[in-house]
């Protein structure tokens, strides 16, 4: 029997309207008998659902933040906004986790002024699991922060070394640093000095990795800043969507292609499963307090239900509290072994990420 965990719903999140992210939070409470939902939306939305299903209570919102507003400026305006009020109850205690297939700034926005961050943590990061050829791993940070020290970075290492071994169960994962090439000289000053402090800090690192090796699987954790990570991401999506769109057409073109086609159908359709973010479900906010799970705005009720299925085996496996762990430590070390250090910079540091994100 699984730990009862309960996880808050944006129901106005997603491209699709609140009917599929319904449908996605049925299948998520069907898959999990000790799943809990806060359904979070107008109340007309979410109230009839909610007195159908005893594990699923609604939360009434009376305000969306729609994907074209400023993300920071439209969490402090809309305070009855679904993902604002979703990330409050997660802040209060009545929920353990948060799941949006809405605004990506938004929600970091909210998760960031509202559910706050882990101590220690100086920016919360996203991570996207990608179906690597040899196992999954995890490109950390993929729009989060544009703007990046090297420090941060060596953060991002340690919160998706954790979340890969809590979630995906990759003992000891190995980490890279997404460069130019393989050597340890490569790259700019930038990519030069977070490999150093890469190599002193994370025990897991294991070098650069090129960007045509990033599909390759041979690193479970991938780190970069977030505007090359948001880049890469889209270049990945793109690039499979056109993919399939010239097999199909090869396919597609003649009756022998046609009948081969047939053929190949299972295959053709399990091939697509593995490499679509649906089957991911969402991109996890690392280093915030509780799970905070991001859906990508396309995701149908397959993704929804998965992204659910994220948010709350975060909470089980309280990646949170590891992080904060793991952070602590390293923190604890750097200081001894360079007592004449600066001090660390204030915890408030990281607030400015609230509008970085793509």
């Amino acid at each position: 029997m699984a730990e009862p965990v309960t996880i808050a719903v944006d129901v106005m999140g997603g491209d699709k309207g609140p009917a599929v992210v319904l449908r996605g939070a049925l299948k998520a409470l069907q898959a999990d008998p000790d799943l809990h939902l806060v359904l979070v939306g107008p109340a007309e939305e979410v109230e009839p659902f909610a007195a159908a299903h005893d594990r699923a209570v609604a939360q009434a919102a009376t305000e969306v933040i729609e994907m074209g507003e400023h993300p920071a400026a439209a969490v402090r305006a809309k305070k009855d906004s679904s993902i604002v009020v979703g990330c409050r109850l997660v802040k209060e205690g009545a929920a353990q986790g948060f799941f949006s297939a809405g605004s990506t700034g938004a929600c970091l926005a909210a998760a960031t002024l509202v559910v706050g961050r882990v101590k220690g943590v100086k920016r919360p990061a996203l991570g996207q699991v990608l179906p690597a050829y040899a196992r999954p791993s995890l490109l950390i940070d993929v729009g989060a922060n544009a703007d990046c020290k090297p420090e941060y970075l060596v953060q991002f290492a340690q919160m998706g070394a954790v979340y890969m071994e809590a979630i995906m169960g990759v003992a000891n994962p190995r980490v890279g640093l997404l460069n130019i090439g393989s050597e340890d000289t490569k790259g700019d000053e930038f990519a030069q000095k977070a490999h150093q402090l890469l190599k002193e800090s994370v025990p897991q690192f294991a070098g650069n990795c090129e960007g045509g090796d990033l599909m390759a699987g041979d690193f479970d954790v991938v780190v970069c800043d977030g505007f090359t990570g948001n880049v890469c991401l889209k270049t990945i999506e793109g690039t499979a969507k056109t993919l399939f769109k010239y097999v199909k057409d090869a396919l597609m073109g003649s009756a022998k292609s046609k009948l081969g086609a047939l053929l190949v159908k299972g295959d053709l359709a399990a091939l697509k499963a593995k490499l679509s973010p649906d089957t991911y479900g969402g991109t996890p906010l690392l280093g915030v307090k509780g799970a905070v799970i991001v859906g990508h705005g396309s995701s149908n009720e397959t993704a929804i239900a998965n992204g659910i299925a994220v948010a709350a085996a975060t909470v089980r496996a309280d990646v949170a509290g590891v992080i904060a762990d793991t952070v602590g430590r390293a923190a604890k070390a750097a200081a001894a072994a360079a007592p004449a250090a600066a001090a660390p910079a204030a915890d408030g540091e990281g607030e400015a990420a609230a509008s970085d994100v793509a």
